[in-house]
């Protein structure tokens, strides 16, 4: 999402000053691990779009074989995953941490923090051809701005020291912001969707959402820091932001792939090697290493890889 600009540069800050921390060495071998199809390949050309949560942007894992370092993809994201698991032999990743939906008709600066994340990022539409015949779009957070408000949030002071961040989104008649910042993106993802099938008619489009991050009924403060109606809130939007993004698979006749569902249990406040969204700290087990705040990290990328190929050949 948006705020991958501010979390990536404060992540890779930790790696340069932490001198005591030994970062292993990740291999692009390693990038999928899910069940292997080997019969011949049903898709030919497949190109992935989308912002932070499809890239599933890495501080210490990041591939730029696709996209600018910039982008932080990581070597382990489900689209490369995907990719792998069913032999398609034209593959193109245009994610990249932070886009919206503007980003897949316009380039997107991504220099972020040299000599670690550089470059700019073609418009992701530009890897669309007409023979593309397997899209996959996660896309909307950043629009809505749902990233950068979960950063407003943190609060490393116990209650009654910190500001609780939910009021800031409460209009005085009791409207909800970022429920109206969710509801705004919407045309903007079905213009997005539209646009894909306009340029790649072949192609059979999968719209993914976003796996949990949060639980809309309870916070963990102090494991996570941030008040628990902040945490609920937060898990209340992302609920609401996936609602948005079933609307509009519906509305346009494409494919929802359901990641959230089946991710509830493995939110920031569960244990490192159950949570499958990393918190506030910027250390993660899975890989071992530093990580971006509020993102998935190799297991929930699994997940997501698993998701989406559960769709592919359910079709």
């Amino acid at each position: 999402m948006r705020s991958a600009r501010s979390l990536l540069a404060a992540a890779a800050t930790t790696a340069l000053t932490a001198c005591a921390l030994t970062v292993p060495t990740v291999s692009a071998a390693h990038a999928a691990d899910a069940p292997q199809q080997r019969t011949s390949p049903q898709y030919k050309e497949y190109v992935s779009l989308g912002d932070s949560w499809s890239a599933d942007v890495t501080i210490t894992g990041i591939d730029s074989t696709h996209a600018p370092s910039g982008c932080a993809q990581s070597s382990w994201n489900y689209p490369k995953q995907v990719a792998k698991a069913l032999s398609i032999p034209g593959f193109r990743d245009a994610t990249c941490g932070a886009a919206t939906t503007a980003h897949l008709t316009a380039a997107q600066d991504v220099n972020l923090f040299p000599p670690v994340a550089t470059g700019t990022n073609a418009p992701q539409f530009d890897r669309l051809t007409p023979t593309t015949d397997l899209v996959t779009l996660g896309i909307g957070g950043n629009d809505a701005g749902l990233a950068g408000a979960v950063t407003g949030c943190i609060n490393v002071l116990p209650k009654p020291l910190g500001v609780s961040c939910k009021p800031k989104w409460t209009a005085p008649d009791g409207t909800d912001l970022m429920s109206k910042r969710i509801a705004e993106s919407r045309p903007l993802v079905t213009a997005a969707v539209r646009s894909i099938r306009s340029r790649s008619p072949k192609a059979r489009i999968l719209l993914v959402d976003y796996l949990a991050g949060a639980v809309p009924d309870r916070g963990c403060f102090p494991y996570v820091q941030m008040y628990d109606e902040d945490l609920k809130w937060f898990g209340a939007r992302l609920a609401e932001l996936n609602g948005m993004l079933a609307e509009v698979a519906a509305e346009t006749g494409v494919e929802l792939v359901d990641t959230y569902s089946g991710s509830t249990g493995h939110d920031v406040c569960q244990a490192s090697g159950t949570k499958w969204v990393e918190g506030v700290l910027p250390i993660s087990t899975n890989p071992p290493g530093l990580a971006v705040p509020f993102h998935p990290n190799r297991l929930g990328a699994d997940h997501q890889a698993a998701s989406v190929l559960a769709a592919v050949r359910r079709g």
